[in-house]
């Protein structure tokens, strides 16, 4: 719930104001530019130089907040209410600078801090996976080493790609030498596709994460799955990072580097409603390359949905069913 005697920010009454109205906000939530009276800061991060493979990912969180226009203040899924029980406004998009990394990762760092240190939980949209660690350094910064809970199909923690350290297959390699992540409190989950040598399918679990592989994620119900995570996390603070291409191309066709055997969107979903009554200070949903994607916008479709199940996790990690 917002802090007491601060502004609440919901969406406006779709039925005196259409959803089709307005400015392009995450489900039409209020723009805000500050932490005050909020409880869930989300914040569009338009970057893909990190990427390898197709570009586009700088144009996602536009896609995510157009599609988002749909979301409704009730999950019925998960009983709850979500806007009205949560403050929640959009405070726009993170500086970058295009073609440097490393500058974007500090400028990404630098503008969270602050609202991480006022209380505000984020909900950061990509861009690709390669913001993530600007987003953890903001987070360990104020909390310490978090434990991290990925749906990916790459576990991204290679170390370099043509001579680059920071790109989005490195995020959480450069996550762990730099201290933000706890791996003994994380569980990697989703990870499928060709490799380029034996010694990658045994990586993560090298430098101290558990995962588990898209064929066996596929063999769990969703609350296998969520017991799974609540056994690695423990107690901590908790980060939330759901890459899109966890899901089949045939989902989500757009995006960056596309894995086929992946999850359906309802199985996605079903999997991130798995792990309600967690508490997590930051979550975000990245790699929605719009260029890619399909007629209708399956893709951003999928993100935007997968976000709004995000919000509901931190009503309920709050103990705000209603």
């Amino acid at each position: 719930m917002a802090r007491d005697g601060a502004p609440r920010y919901e969406p406006p009454d779709a039925f005196a104001a259409p959803r089709f109205t307005g400015v392009r906000t995450f489900g039409r939530c209020p723009v805000a530019d500050g932490p005050d009276g909020v409880d869930v800061a989300v914040l569009g991060i338009p970057f893909d130089t990190g990427t390898t493979n197709r570009p586009g990912t700088r144009f996602g969180p536009e896609a995510v907040r157009a599609a988002s226009i749909a979301l409704r203040p009730y999950n019925a899924a998960q009983r709850v209410q979500v806007f009205g029980a949560l403050s929640v406004a959009d405070l726009g998009d993170v500086p970058t600078t295009p073609g440097n990394a490393e500058r974007t990762m500090e400028q990404i760092a630098a503008h969270l801090e602050p609202l991480v240190r006022a209380g505000a939980h984020t909900l950061c949209l990509g861009g690709d996976h390669t913001v993530v660690l600007g987003e953890l350094r903001a987070h360990a910064a104020v909390h310490g080493p978090l434990g991290l809970v990925l749906l990916d199909a790459h576990a991204d923690v290679w170390d370099r790609y043509v001579g680059q350290a920071y790109y989005h297959g490195s995020p959480f390699r450069r996550a762990l030498e730099e201290g933000l992540l706890d791996p003994s409190r994380s569980l990697l989950a989703g990870m499928r596709g060709s490799l380029y040598d034996s010694e990658d399918a045994g990586m993560p679990e090298s430098l101290g994460f558990e995962v588990i592989p898209c064929e066996e994620l596929v063999t769990l119900a969703p609350d296998e799955y969520g017991e799974r995570v609540r056994r690695r996390v423990v107690e901590g603070p908790l980060f939330l990072s759901f890459d899109i291409d966890v899901l089949d191309p045939a989902f989500a066709p757009g995006t960056g580097t596309p894995e086929a055997g992946g999850l359906s969107t309802r199985e996605a979903l079903a999997f991130v409603r798995s792990l309600r009554g967690l508490r997590f200070s930051g979550y975000d949903v990245v790699e929605v390359s719009p260029p890619y994607d399909g007629p209708g916008q399956p893709t951003a479709v999928a993100a935007s949905n997968v976000a709004y199940e995000l919000l509901t996790l931190d009503v309920l990690g709050r103990g705000n069913e209603a």
